[in-house]
């Protein structure tokens, strides 16, 4: 249909039969919700071109096109150009920008138009603001969420079911989920019909707070509403809710619960339960659920396939790492085939397993593959070619990938530092140990147990006891505790006569 709209409306306009800008905007809207936002341009050129005076609902159509593909500077750009050509906005016009500036997150732009259709005299509406308060409520900004609710009743606006969704998830993702409740609740009251969107955010709220049987009540409580549960109702629920929690067994009844009600499992529900596999370190049920998925003639996403390859890679002794690498590396090159690129997490899983069994050339050729594909290495990558090279004594290596990351620009994490300050210690180069202590200090990156332990274990070794004391009373003076690790690196040169002397002076040094 879309190529017809397109064929017919470029064989009139070229043959000089101009068609009216209604007809004009009936094309537009079937571009649009076909997503064909280079269409619309092309269209929308057209028009000008041919003398077709563009209306408000063109304008309109045009700004939602781009909205949606988040080209929301060019929607921008549009507005201007219509208000230059005589077209006013409108409030959909506004209503249409706002929803796009804050599905961006273009919050003080969004707040800015509001005021802008206030002091024009345009209406506005729910729905001017519920974008906004979706917006902030996916953002965990529930106060300024809550502010715009509060401007809204001021003005004398009801919420709708949307608005008080927003709000139920916004409180459930802050953990606040009595206060969601009250907003379900509120709308009882009011006689408004929640919708499944309001029994999701409530049934995620209890999943990710721990209370399953809230949950499934509520899903139960379904059954005596006209409101039936969907596949994402019943994902929030095997997936925050039971695989979270490492209940596989439920998940997997839940499963088969779902299919018995005609709602079939999607490619998410299946990578969740290979990943609750995974978890549970279950590689063969990882692997059960992960062809069954494929059985039932579902295509893997990137999400699905690099959730299996690190399940392949996550477990396993030595006898098997090598079968483990076999079946990974299958299982890319399906990926692959499925037309489906292998993203950077795909490439730091098999990069990570290579170098676990040690064959670190075959891990730094998978990184320059990974690189040649213009992927970019994340700080897990980089961390990972750290450790395994400076654990093995490689120091130029590691130092390599340590400045190169910092070019690229991914700064190095307390994890990456822990990791070169533990590999200098071992290398017993204490001093350069230190430097990078140091760099973490003016970089604001705050040492945390396990630096403080590393150096305390170093110290040690080498018989500083006064700097390893020093150590260990700086640590508590930051609010930082210690383990039974710290306190076995700090003690271990010492014998039975000495460690109770020991005790007591840091007795006497965590009173000071």
């Amino acid at each position: 249909m879309v190529e017809q709209c397109l064929s017919v409306f470029d064989k009139m306009v070229r043959s000089g039969f101009s068609p009216d800008v209604k007809n004009c905007n009936r094309v537009l809207r079937v571009l649009r919700d076909s997503d064909f936002v280079g269409q619309v341009r092309e269209v929308y050129r057209l028009m000008v071109e041919f003398g077709i005076k563009p209306s408000i609902v063109t304008y309109n159509t045009l700004l939602d096109s781009f909205c949606k593909e988040g080209e929301v500077q060019q929607a921008l750009e549009l507005l201007f150009e219509m208000q230059r050509r005589g077209c006013d906005p409108n409030d959909v016009t506004y209503n249409v920008l706002i929803n796009g500036l804050s599905k961006k997150g273009q919050f003080d732009q969004a707040k800015g138009l509001i005021e802008e259709m206030l002091n024009l005299g345009l209406k506005v509406s729910a729905y001017t603001y519920n974008p906004l308060i979706c917006g902030y409520c996916r953002k965990g900004m529930l106060v300024e969420a809550l502010a715009i609710g509060e401007a809204m009743t001021i003005r004398g606006i009801s919420p709708t079911v949307s608005t008080y969704n927003s709000f139920m998830y916004g409180f459930c993702k802050r953990g606040k989920v009595a206060d969601a409740r009250r907003r379900f609740c509120d709308m009882l009251e009011k006689n408004m019909v929640p919708d499944i969107v309001s029994y999701n955010s409530l049934i995620y709220g209890y999943c990710h707070l721990g209370n399953i049987g809230e949950a499934l009540q509520l899903l139960y409580e379904l059954k005596g509403t006209n409101i039936n549960p969907t596949v994402v109702t019943y994902n929030i629920i095997i997936m925050h809710g039971l695989c979270r929690w490492g209940e596989l067994e439920d998940a997997m009844q839940l499963k088969e619960e779902m299919i018995s009600r005609g709602i079939l499992p999607d490619v998410f529900t299946y990578t969740i339960l290979v990943n609750g596999s995974i978890n549970v370190g279950n590689v063969q049920m990882a692997k059960e659920f992960f062809d069954e998925m494929l059985h039932r003639g579902l295509e893997p996403d990137q999400f699905a396939y690099t959730t299996r390859t690190a399940g392949e890679m996550k477990f396993g002794n030595a006898s098997i790492a090598f079968s483990n690498l076999g079946a990974a590396f299958e299982l890319l090159q399906k990926m692959v085939r499925d037309g489906l690129r292998p993203d950077h997490i795909t490439y730091t899983s098999i990069i990570h397993a290579h170098l676990e069994i040690g064959h670190l050339r075959k891990a730094r050729e998978l990184f320059s593959e990974m690189l040649s594909k213009g992927l970019s290495p994340s700080v897990v990558t980089y961390t990972i070619l750290i450790h395994a090279h400076i654990g093995t004594g490689r120091l130029e290596q590691a130092y390599m990938y340590f400045y190169e990351m910092q070019e690229k620009g991914v700064m190095p994490n307390v994890i990456t530092y822990n990791v070169l300050i533990n590999g200098l210690c071992k290398l017993k180069r204490l001093d350069q140990a230190y430097r990078y202590v140091y760099e973490m200090e003016t970089k604001g990156i705050p040492r945390n147990k396990y630096t403080y332990t590393i150096l305390i274990n170093e110290n040690s070794d080498l018989g500083n006891w006064q700097e390893a004391l020093r150590l260990y009373k700086e640590m508590l003076d930051r609010g930082i505790r210690p383990d039974s690790c710290t306190h076995g690196a700090l003690f271990k040169q010492l014998n039975k006569d000495y460690k109770l002397h020991a005790v007591q002076y840091l007795e006497c040094i965590t009173q000071e």
